[in-house]
């Protein structure tokens, strides 16, 4: 566990610094999400993209898997040995 210096400043543990590459002078963000804080490793060569680009990329995601799924019949649940309704019925009192 870190503490926060007087300074307010944080050391990175290093295996977390080691398994997301980051190194000494390398810059990092601090981002608020909801009830915690992410710290993001600021990459030079990540590219930004705008709303337009991400959107025309996910249409384009949505139809290879359409493609993918066209005429493929529904796959059958192999046979478990139990159903749905004995899972949602195991462990209540009767």
């Amino acid at each position: 566990m870190a503490k926060v210096t007087s300074k307010l400043q944080v050391t990175l543990p290093k295996a977390i610094a080691t398994a997301h590459g980051i190194k000494p002078g390398d810059e990092i963000v601090w981002a608020s999400a909801g009830d915690a804080i992410r710290i993001v490793p600021a990459r030079a060569g990540r590219k930004v993209l705008d709303a337009a680009e991400r959107l025309r990329l996910f249409d384009l995601g949505t139809a290879r898997q359409r493609k993918r799924q066209r005429g493929l019949p529904p796959t059958k649940a192999a046979e478990r040995g139990w159903t749905r309704e004995e899972l949602y019925e195991r462990g209540r009192a009767r």
